[in-house]
Formats: structure tokens, sequence, C-alpha cells
């Protein structure tokens, strides 16, 4: 068996939906991804400058490293099944935390690839790392960078994770990149409830639902929380209206989930409980969901969101208990007027 059957055959003996292999070089997209830090569309998250470097040569992880070995995993249904919360959450967080579960299988992979090259180095990846991955991907030959900002494939959609791991195998690109499908279709931008695609690729995570509802410490403005709807953790609209994946997942069931979930309205006692419980009780309770991203704080305000744009009024003495928070005081008097 040669080189490159070797690393096929250990790669598909794992349930990744595709894969690819690319050269560790500069990222193409790396002018772009400069000019949107400088437009601060990373809005808080300071550490997306501070770690530039290691996404400008992904080599600096190791001085051996020269290629990496991308993989993707489809996550609907989600892989890795865990009871979650009923308010509405963004598909890849409706069950347990990938990086927790997929970082495990990067790690059995690495293994069985050190089985086959004992003299090779591999190192695991998932979008934890400062790592421009999704360049990675698009030069590996996972699909192209769709005007929502994700990496699309024509036949598997874009609800995947990816991961990475770095080798010092120096390895050719395993296939030529993927054409740009999304021709003049605009419906992610048309679709964003807070106009967060400002034009084709560039996403500014100020105005996204996403970044208020699990990256930011602080309140989203009153313009924008509005526009969160039933949203509690994250977002999907981009992504379900596409008509990739349409294609991939089935039209019917990408059209529902785009809509509001009139007809599942979220579990009011979840939310009281999530008010109610000390923040302690809340960490220990999501440590190994996706949810503990936003941390007990940034859950308790996500409730209140969702509280105020259904205005579920059942809550308003859960809601007044915070009527005097140092951070969260504004918001319980934004809901409690939307409640009156």
């Amino acid at each position: 068996m040669d080189f490159v059957s070797k690393l096929a055959a250990a790669v598909e003996r794992f349930p990744f939906s595709h894969y690819g292999w690319t050269k560790l070089n500069t990222p193409l997209s790396l002018g772009l991804y400069k000019e949107w830090l400088a437009a601060g569309h990373h809005g808080s998250m300071e550490y997306l400058e501070k770690h530039l470097p290691l996404k400008e040569d992904a080599s600096l992880w190791s001085p051996k490293a020269r290629s990496a070995l991308v993989v993707a995993r489809t996550y609907f249904p989600h892989p890795y099944p865990e009871k979650t919360l009923s308010p509405r959450t963004a598909l890849y967080a409706a069950g347990g935390d990938y990086h927790l579960h997929f970082r495990k299988e990067l790690e059995e992979l690495a293994q069985s690839l050190k089985a086959d090259f004992q003299n090779e180095e591999f190192l695991c990846f998932t979008d934890s790392a400062p790592i421009l991955e999704r360049d990675l991907a698009a030069r590996a030959g996972l699909g192209w960078i769709g005007k929502n900002s994700c990496v699309i494939h024509p036949k598997k959609g874009s609800l995947f994770f990816i991961g990475e791991i770095l080798t010092s195998l120096d390895l050719e690109n395993s296939a030529p990149m993927v054409n740009d499908f999304c021709g003049t279709c605009d419906r992610c931008i048309q679709a964003c409830p807070t106009q967060a695609i400002e034009k084709p690729r560039v996403l500014n995570a100020t105005k996204c639902i996403s970044y208020w509802t699990i990256e930011s410490k602080t309140v989203a403005p009153q313009n924008l929380r509005e526009k969160f709807g039933d949203w509690f953790f994250g977002c999907d609209i981009c992504q379900t209206v596409c008509p990739w994946n349409e294609k991939a997942f089935g039209k019917e069931a990408m059209r529902t989930l785009s809509l509001p979930q009139s007809d599942s309205p979220p579990n009011v006692d979840e939310l009281r409980t999530i008010l109610r419980s000390s923040n302690k009780a809340l960490a220990r309770a999501f440590a190994p969901l996706p949810y503990s991203r936003a941390r007990s704080q940034g859950l308790k305000r996500n409730a209140l969101y969702v509280i105020g744009n259904l205005k579920l009024r059942a809550l308003r003495d859960e809601v007044r208990l915070f009527a005097d928070d140092p951070v969260l005081g504004e918001l319980a008097g934004w809901v409690l007027q939307k409640l009156a």
C-alpha cells in the first residue's frame, strides 16, 4: 500500500463525512482576515488579534509541520447525543461539546497514523486553536467559502465540524479547490435578522446573534436584542436557508429550522431554573455541554432575551430578581417593560 493509500485508509476508519489534505502555505484569506480585524468586526474577541501570528503561519505550532490533514464531521443530526435545553439552540450545540468528542476522534486518528508513520509528527486541533481552519478546509478541497463565511460542500452542505491534524508529512494537495457555487444567491444575507452579513463573506460579529449569545460577556444593544427572537444560544439561519443545505439535508427540514419555533416554545421551567440557580450550580450543570461557553451569567442574560422577546409573563418574578444587578439590571428593566 502506497503512502497516500495508507493515509486515506486510516482516515476512512472514522465517521468523518469528508476529508482532504493540503500544504501549510500562507493562508489564501489572510489579507481579508486582516482587513476584517482592522474594521473591528471581531468585537471584543481580542484574542483573534493576539493570535494573528499563529494564523499567518500554522507551522509555528511545530517547526516540523509541513501539511494539514483536514476532516469534517456532520452535526445534523448531532453525532454526540446529550440532553440539551428546549430554548432555541444552534444545531452544532444541540448535543455534547464537540471540542471534547471530536478532539478525541482526531487524537485516535493521529495515533493510528503514528502507527503507520512512526517517524512523523501529528498534532490535533479543533476551532478552539488559533488556526484559519476554513482556509485550510477550502485548500484541502472540503468546500468553498460561502457568502455566509461558512465552508460549503456541494454534496455535504455546511453543517459540519472541521478539525485539523498538522503533520510533518510533506503532502501534495489531495484535490483541487472546490469551485464557488454561491452564484447570484444571497439568501443568507437577506435572511439574517440583524443584517450581520454586511456583504458576501464579510460577517460583522458585533451584529451577529451567535456573538451576542455565546462570545460576548456584555449585553447586546436594545436595537439588536429585539431582533434575536427566540434564539437562546447561537443561530443557524444563514445556514438553514442555504440551498446547498436544503439539497444535503432536505428542503422541508431546513425550512422548518429557519422559522421561529412557535410550535415548540421553550420550556418555562428550564428558563426559571437558569435564572434562579447560582452561577456555580449552572457551571456544574452545563460543564459537558456547549452552553458552558457562554458562562453562567451569559446564560442568564440569554434567558432574559428570550423571555422579553417571547413575552413569557409567567417568568416576571424571576426577571425582577435582576432589577438591581450591576450587569443585567438594564436588560431586566427592558424585559419587564415588554412584559407589562
